[in-house]
């Protein structure tokens, strides 16, 4: 049984055997619910929560107020939240490398993703579509290992940094193919993008906005996408896993709790968030920022979380990421 999971149990129990909680869970929540996100406005947390709030806010009877902490890699969010009170009035709006890659990466973090936070909603999935620059002449997957294979090492790619879901997604898809590409870090898809464009890098990884416009004008060609399944915004582009079963490292958008955080405003969050998630237009506003609107419980989070931590650890290990 996963940490997670059995702490959604802990919490449950607890929860049944405490008086007076099902007054509590009645009158929650009696003042604005903040979500605190982990990107500047624009990036995709901040995109995310500001679909949710206002539907949020609908069903929950009260304000949902976004409050964007950036920086440290996400530590000046995770450090708000862990500086709040335990009360269900403040949430982490975060994808999951929070969780499951920076713990990997430095030893030095300004949370403990274990100690300090507890799984709330699996809000949804975020794709990464591989994107080539028209000169290099591939029109497919099984094109580009063709052509990666004809000219081992002769090939590169460019990525949002090293540890980023775009390096790992990469390096998992090279060790299916056993292909050399050389890896060219930048820091972030503001860089390694218009990097592909001046022909600098032969491919990325890139989210969905900030290719679309590009994938249109004929400036980038997309040619695979690392979730499980095809994307409804580009149905013509084939999902990694077609041809690598099981592939799937579509980066999680994640929503968590402060540990003692009440069960009742736990459940209560999630299961809002469950039903925007079923609400067509909001379905219709995420897709158009890339986004899959999931709205899956505390359990599933949970799951998504422990699978995702299995398989950025195999593939960390195979790129030889190590810990600052």
């Amino acid at each position: 049984m996963s940490y997670f999971r059995r702490r959604d149990m802990l919490a449950a129990a607890a929860a049944i055997a405490l008086p007076g909680t099902a007054a509590w869970a009645q009158a929650f929540p009696t003042r604005p619910v903040r979500l605190i996100a982990v990107n500047p406005p624009g990036g995709l947390t901040d995109t995310v929560s500001r679909i949710l709030a206002p539907r949020l806010g609908a069903l929950l009877g009260q304000a949902v107020i976004v409050d964007n902490k950036p920086g440290a890699n996400g530590g000046v969010a995770a450090s708000s939240l862990a500086g709040s009170a335990p009360d269900g009035y403040s949430y982490l709006v975060a994808d999951g490398s929070m969780v499951t890659v920076n713990p990997l990466l430095s030893s030095k973090l300004a949370y403990d993703p274990v100690k300090d936070f507890v799984p709330v909603s699996l809000i949804g999935q975020a794709p990464l579509f591989l994107v080539v620059n028209p000169k290099l002449q591939v029109n497919s997957l099984d094109d580009l290992v063709k052509l990666a294979r004809s000219k081992p090492g002769k090939l590169n790619y460019g990525s949002s940094g090293l540890g980023s879901t775009h390096h790992l997604t990469m390096e998992a898809l090279k060790a299916a193919y056993g292909l050399f590409i050389t890896h060219i870090p930048f820091r972030g898809s503001a860089a390694s993008v218009p990097a592909l464009l001046a022909g600098e890098v032969d491919m990325v990884f890139a989210a969905y906005p900030s290719i679309a416009g590009m994938v249109k004008a004929g400036q980038v060609k997309p040619i695979a996408v690392n979730s499980a399944k095809r994307w409804p915004q580009e149905p013509q582009v084939q999902a990694i896993a077609e041809k690598i079963p099981g592939f799937d490292f579509a980066p999680n958008i994640i929503l968590m709790a402060r540990t003692g955080t009440p069960a009742e405003a736990i459940q209560r969050i999630s299961a809002d968030i469950t039903q925007v998630a079923r609400q067509p237009d909001a379905l219709e506003a995420a897709r158009n920022q890339g986004v899959q609107l999931i709205g899956g419980s505390p359990a599933a989070l949970a799951a998504a979380l422990q699978q995702e931590t299995k398989q950025v650890r195999e593939v960390a290990k195979r790129a030889n990421l190590k810990s600052d």
